[in-house]
């Protein structure tokens, strides 16, 4: 098993990455205060992992709620199921609430957690290979609203995670997809070496090698971790994270949530972004179409959808929760592995990458 400490002073939790880890009572009883747990989890996730979980909390009080899947779920309307379980079964201010599943359980359950009389305590237990790399870790607590995605929410960070590398095995193929779009990320915005490991064990992970998700999970984790603990609440260099997201974000809101998974937009969004970076004049086009490649390796979309045009982009965008003083914010790349932020790019050179897009639709 894997340690990787995320150091935020008073703050400050472990992740642990390891197979079989759900069961392990030892690993989970240090981070629970009281005697009341309540673990969310969703209704795919649920009939695989959430008895074996449950029979690592002997002598807690354990309820739980099993939500509906999917991100059209994440909203309000869902969070407030959260607070009925929690009010209902009269859970004090020493409870912990567990999230076990994907992005959507952890970033909802750990919503309800920032809010419920005012913070209580959580756990994260994510089971996707997207919200191990990524969701997870940061404390990043949010729902999704009709015009904009995570537009309401907290930084809240968990008292754990737990990253248990065996529930990746029944993990659709699609949902490990979506999951490498964040891992190829990282190898993007800060970590060369890392883009060029995964050029060459990108057909093992995608075939569900162990070993490599493990290494990769551990690589993205200590990537994260070091980016939140110098900027936890993302006013600086925590925006790297975002790469792709702004036009990703878009696609998800233009779509209908859940039609694109977020990976799928995202990884369209990192090929749209390395587009621009080159327009602009930093990265090659070598370089953009080296990026784009392994995104397809991956078996992930590299074009935008058909049916969104240049104004429909850069209406959702000017919406994003990224926007600052009226500019649109967007994490480019000055050469693969060293990216940064641009809220002053030229709408004329944004337009072009926009058609672009809409040609390889056509």
């Amino acid at each position: 098993m894997l340690d990787i400490k995320v150091d935020l002073g008073d703050r400050s939790y472990p992740i642990f990455i390891g197979s079989d880890l759900l069961g392990q009572k030892d690993l989970l009883k240090p981070f629970i205060g009281g005697q009341q747990v309540l673990v969310v989890s969703n209704e795919v996730v649920a009939p695989l992992y959430l008895d074996n979980l449950c029979a690592a909390l002997p002598d807690i009080d354990v309820d739980t709620l099993v939500l509906p899947d999917g991100e059209q779920t994440k909203s309000l309307e869902t969070l407030n199921l959260i607070f009925d379980k929690l009010i209902g079964n009269r859970h004090e201010r020493s409870t912990t609430v567990i999230a076990l599943g994907g992005g959507v359980t952890g970033d909802m359950a750990g919503f309800a957690a920032a809010c419920y009389q005012r913070g209580v305590n959580y756990i994260q237990v994510p089971t996707t290979l997207l919200a191990q790399v990524d969701s997870s870790v940061g404390g990043k607590t949010a729902v999704n609203h009709p015009l904009g995605k995570n537009m309401i929410g907290a930084f809240y960070q968990p008292q754990c995670v737990i990253a248990d590398i065996a529930a990746l095995k029944t993990l659709p193929g699609r949902e490990l997809q979506a999951g490498m779009a964040e891992v190829i990320k990282y190898g993007l915005l800060g970590n060369f070496t890392f883009f060029e490991w995964l050029e060459t064990h990108i057909d093992s992970l995608m075939a569900g090698d162990s070993d490599k998700l493990a290494e990769a999970v551990k690589i993205c984790c200590e990537e994260k971790a070091r980016i939140v603990a110098a900027d936890e609440r993302e006013g600086g260099q925590r925006a790297l994270l975002n790469l792709g997201h702004t036009f990703g974000h878009a696609i998800e809101a233009a779509m209908g949530y859940g039609v694109w998974l977020h990976g799928e937009a995202v990884a369209t969004g990192m090929v749209m972004a390395a587009d621009l970076s080159w327009r602009i004049g930093h990265i090659s086009q070598a370089d953009a179409q080296r990026a784009k490649h392994l995104i397809e390796r991956a078996g992930l979309p590299v074009v935008p959808p058909a049916d969104m045009d240049a104004e429909q982009f850069l209406s959702l965008m000017s919406v994003d929760k990224k926007v600052q003083a009226g500019h649109i914010r967007f994490v480019l790349m000055r050469e693969l592995g060293d990216a940064y932020v641009d809220a002053k790019v030229d709408e004329v050179l944004l337009r072009e990458t926009l058609a672009a897009g809409e040609r390889l639709c056509q």
